[in-house]
């Protein structure tokens, strides 16, 4: 498995010093707890006059929600018998109590400790800030909760010496960045926990890289500031905790180091007994982006950066030394290597015409780039061995592992030594990566996950196609349990749902200018208040400029993907002003939450197919075509089905929430697969004409 140098590079590799550590890192061994107390627990909580309803928690009083107590209740059986249980549980069922209870009840019960995994920190937050606690207080139940992040979260004290004392001239790029040591200083004198996220201010990412805590050059045991290593006490807390909240990055991770050891003690996470995977409708792109194999030139350089920057003069192989100048050389020699080895990769793309290609054997390039990158790490490697100075031997020795790993991986890539994988290159933004993902992800979640005889269970509001589960368990390997698909608590009245019937194909090449036509009058229906959901950066910019000046007239502020402003800071803009327009992309169709009128129509432009020749998409399709199936109803329409409603699902977050859905895509109603999408949600289709 390789997983090059990402900003947070090791955050799942297992750390030095685990002796230390308590025993609870290692193989789990199932306890099981009583159903009965489980299943009176809560009954107790969520039946009509129950605990929850005397809560004071928004609705409650004066709501019932069957569909909650029934997804607790298959919880429980989960939790009792050991078997595995997959939920669909729409927006409004309150699933995070439907499944936080009974992992409490359990942890009372028996102890241990219950792991719950999330795609977006939003709502890791919102189950051990909000969720949790609030059930704690109405239950009477105490359970010790931490969220488990990557160790490149927390600020190593070790580093932040290096850098804060004589060597940070050589290691900070900018002065700037000296008030940003200051700060952490301070945070440290008034009891900092480490964690990036509870610092008071915005460090700059330049200044975050230089202290985090990082696999390659951590000492472990050996290091003076072991005792009061933030990392390691959040290891201990993680260790000592009933519920442990954490992200799908980091899980995978620990999920793949389980696979490579049996005996479980390089795993990152602790003994766990009981897995709740929510928003699991990534499982599939999750697992597979961390047990492939990733190689960016962005990813490189930041590792050649480190070690020396020719551009701000600054970097490891500065502060070593005056004797480190040859070495300083060949860093810059390597950064030129870097980019004509993945210039030429890039080329390839741009000739194919596309922004991912596999790479034609007759086209490869040749590897100039191993050779004097094994020659660096060579001389690396000679030199530390007499270094004095702990601390900077640690930071080279990390610079060694990183592009150790950058040498595997080109050999990894270029020998396809990763077998049942596609290989390919693609171009994201301004850089260029190369891939190799796994086509046998079921096969591999099987054994790795569903087979280890811990109730796992996963929840999502959108699992299932037209009803059914098939496709989910066809591409995730799902097997030892059952299944359970609960109805929507909203009022399918609240949403009008829409097509229009005479928009041209969406390959004419009238469909653009229709587009940007008609966008205006649609949106006046909810006076702005609208997201607009594309499926191409390309379109959706096309659209935004020739729109920009006719929405400012209309009174409406365009937000769009890409120009600079951070999601969750375009969320915030989005619902401070009632009157905006948000365009966005693939990651706004999903795990977006806009209750109330801020956002009161969907529109959806294209119906969300991904594209066909993608090297990935391709290939999945081709593995299905061997086996006599049909890669576009058993792969690319189930997908396309899930996608839109995520997409739809945006807009109904509250009983009280009502609005517009309106599609672009008459094929909605001119394909025979029309009915696959809209059977696939509660609302009745109007067709319109424009």
């Amino acid at each position: 498995m390789f997983i090059p140098f990402s900003e947070n590079q090791g955050d799942g590799d297992a750390p030095p010093g685990y002796d230390d550590l308590p025993e609870e890192f290692g193989i789990p061994e199932p306890v099981l707890p009583d159903y009965d107390e489980l299943a009176n627990g809560c009954a107790e909580l969520f039946s009509p006059g129950g605990l929850l309803s005397h809560s004071g928690v928004e609705g409650s009083p004066a709501e019932e929600r069957p569909q909650q107590l029934s997804m607790a209740l298959a919880i429980c059986e989960a939790l009792a018998d050991g078997t595995n249980l997959c939920v669909e549980a729409p927006t409004g069922v309150g699933k995070s109590f439907a499944y936080l209870a009974p992992l409490m009840l359990r942890a009372r019960q028996i102890g241990g400790c219950a792991v719950i995994t999330t795609e977006t920190i939003t709502l890791q937050q919102q189950l051990v800030e909000k969720d949790i606690p609030f059930l704690q207080e109405v239950m009477g139940i105490s359970v010790k909760t931490s969220i488990a992040k990557g160790r490149g979260n927390y600020m190593c004290r070790r580093r932040f010496e290096l850098l804060a004392g004589e060597q940070k001239d050589m290691l900070l790029p900018l002065a700037s960045m000296i008030s940003d040591v200051g700060m952490l200083r301070g945070e440290i004198d008034r009891g900092f926990r480490g964690d990036r996220e509870s610092l008071p201010g915005v460090i700059q990412q330049e200044v975050w890289d230089l202290v985090c805590c990082e696999t390659g050059n951590c000492q472990g045991p050996k290091c003076e500031f072991y005792n009061c290593c933030y990392y390691q006490a959040a290891r201990r807390e993680w260790a000592d905790s009933n519920l442990i909240v954490t992200n799908h990055a980091l899980f995978f991770t620990d999920l793949a180091m389980r696979g490579e050891d049996e005996t479980g003690e390089s795993a990152m996470l602790p003994n766990y007994g009981a897995l709740m995977i929510d928003e699991a409708h990534t499982l599939e792109s999750d697992a597979a982006t961390k047990l492939g194999l990733a190689l960016s030139r962005g990813g490189t350089l930041h590792v050649l950066n480190r070690l020396f920057n020719p551009d701000t003069g600054r970097g490891t192989l500065v502060a070593a030394g005056a004797e480190f100048a040859e070495m300083r050389g060949m860093v810059s020699t390597l950064r030129d290597e870097v980019r004509i080895f993945f210039g030429s990769y890039e080329e390839i793309v741009l000739r194919h015409g596309g922004r991912a290609c596999v790479i034609p054997a007759s086209e490869e390039p040749e590897d100039m780039l191993s050779d004097p990158l094994s020659a660096l790490l060579a001389r690396l490697g000679e030199t530390i061995s007499s270094m004095e100075n702990n601390s900077l031997r640690s930071e080279l020795e990390m610079s060694i592992s990183r592009l150790g790993a950058v040498l595997d991986g080109i050999d990894a890539f270029r020998r396809k030594s990763l077998s049942d994988a596609v290989y390919y290159a693609e171009m994201r933004e301004s850089d260029i990566a190369l891939y190799g993902t796994p086509l046998n992800i079921p096969d591999l979640l099987s054994e790795l996950l569903f087979r280890r005889g811990i109730p796992t269970m996963l929840c999502s509001a959108t699992l299932t196609v037209h009803g059914h589960f098939d496709h989910f368990i066809d591409r995730t390997g799902f097997v030892g349990g059952k299944s359970l698909r609960l109805e929507s608590p909203f009022d399918p009245r609240n949403a009008k749902f829409r097509v229009v019937v005479n928009m041209p194909e969406p390959n004419s090449q009238f469909f653009q200018e229709t587009l940007i036509r008609i966008l205006p009058g649609l949106i006046a229906d909810t006076d702005g208040r609208s997201f607009v959901l594309f499926t191409s950066y390309s379109h959706m910019r096309t659209c935004a400029e020739a729109l920009r000046g006719e929405f400012s007239r209309r009174g409406w502020r365009l937000l769009v993907q890409g120009e600079g402003m951070q999601k969750n800071f375009m969320l915030h803009e989005f619902k401070k002003d009632t009157k905006s327009v948000l365009f966005g992309t693939d990651s706004f169709w999903t795990g977006v939450d806009v209750p109330g009128e801020a956002l009161s129509q969907v529109i959806i432009t294209k119906l969300p197919f991904q594209v066909p020749d993608h090297p990935l998409i391709k290939a999945r399709g081709d593995r299905l075509e061997q086996a006599g199936r049909s890669p576009f109803s058993e792969y690319s329409l189930p997908e396309a089905v899930l996608k839109f409603r995520q997409g739809i699902g945006r807009l109904i977050r509250r009983t009280t929430d009502k609005g517009i859905i309106t599609v672009l895509d008459a094929r909605l109603v001119r394909k025979r697969y029309g009915s696959e999408f809209y059977g696939s949600v509660p609302y009745r289709l109007e067709q319109m004409e424009l």
